[in-house]
């Protein structure tokens, strides 16, 4: 059975490490994240998006992970992450998702509340948790960073169970040049703020060598210097418990495959050349596990 996302992340905020929130879409995928959760004795964290269920099908994708987390060996929490859409988060809910992200940001504070404090009132009901979302993402100077007084008056007022703040990621693969320059006296007010779990979207930190092998077999990207090791460590230490990956597993994932299908274009067995990127999702997770310091803490 799935546990909730607020007994995971309340370990983690408590225990100074953060879970990784892997986005998944498909079969191969999600093998890799409870592979390399299992070898790493990792509690898993497993996203889904609200387009991600539009391309595979609500039941469909649920039954891939939930059939999987009932044989694997470790804590594994099935979470909905950026859900707009009302209807589809109580089919989330109703369906055995554990947790669930209300996306609200983009209206009033005084609407994102109450939008917030509805869906935590459900969820709370399925025994589910809620993360909820306060400012939005983008390079500081251009985006609404999240304000910590704000926040502990958001906290206050939904019930919410995890918040995402926005302190200078961007989503994706970091778009501007140079690092991006996250505001650390900002999340640590926020912290001392708010004693719920805090969430850091947009933490993408794609190595160039990676970047650099899917260019060499067709690809057409731009390094993307996202955050550093350096700059997630202090952002944990200062109550970062959760932080989404997706962009670096998809490039993995495409890097591996254009790489396989150029050496081999001769192959049609979907079966060898999807190993082949399940392999290279598996590799990327295991360094996230470990660099966020949650191997080993599955129990």
């Amino acid at each position: 059975m799935f546990v909730s996302g607020k007994a995971m992340l309340g370990k983690a905020r408590t225990g100074h490490y953060a879970i990784p929130g892997f986005n998944t879409s498909n079969l191969e995928v999600s093998q890799a994240l409870f592979q390399a959760a299992e070898e790493s004795n990792a509690p898993l964290l497993i996203q889904t998006t609200e387009s991600t269920i539009k391309y595979a099908g609500l039941r469909n994708i649920f039954s891939i992970i939930s059939s999987m987390e009932k044989s694997a060996g470790i804590p594994a929490c099935l979470h909905l992450d950026h859900g707009k859409d009302l209807k589809l988060i109580r089919q989330c809910l109703e369906i055995g998702y554990k947790s669930v992200m209300v996306d609200a940001s983009s209206h009033s504070f005084e609407k994102n509340v109450a939008i917030t404090k509805m869906v935590a009132a459900i969820a709370h009901r399925k025994k589910a948790s809620v993360e909820a979302e306060l400012g939005t993402l983008g390079r500081i100077g251009k985006a609404k960073l999240t304000d910590a007084k704000q926040a502990k008056l958001f906290v206050e007022k939904t019930g919410c169970d995890a918040l995402a703040v926005a302190i200078g990621t961007s989503h994706g693969a970091y778009k501007f040049e140079g690092r991006p320059r996250i505001d650390l006296e900002r999340l640590k007010q926020i912290s001392e703020a708010v004693d719920v779990p805090l969430v850091l979207h947009g933490a993408s930190s794609v190595p160039k060598e990676l970047v650099n092998r899917a260019n060499i077999f067709g690809a057409r990207l731009q390094h993307a210097k996202g955050l550093s090791e350096r700059q997630l460590r202090k952002a944990i230490k200062l109550g970062i418990a959760k932080i989404n990956i997706d962009t670096d597993s998809r490039l993995a994932f495409t890097a591996s495959l254009r790489e396989y299908l150029r050496k081999n274009p001769e192959e049609f067995d979907p079966r060898k050349y999807l190993s082949h990127c399940r392999e290279a999702v598996k590799e990327t997770a295991l360094e996230k596990i470990a660099l966020f310091g949650c191997r080993g803490k599955a129990k």
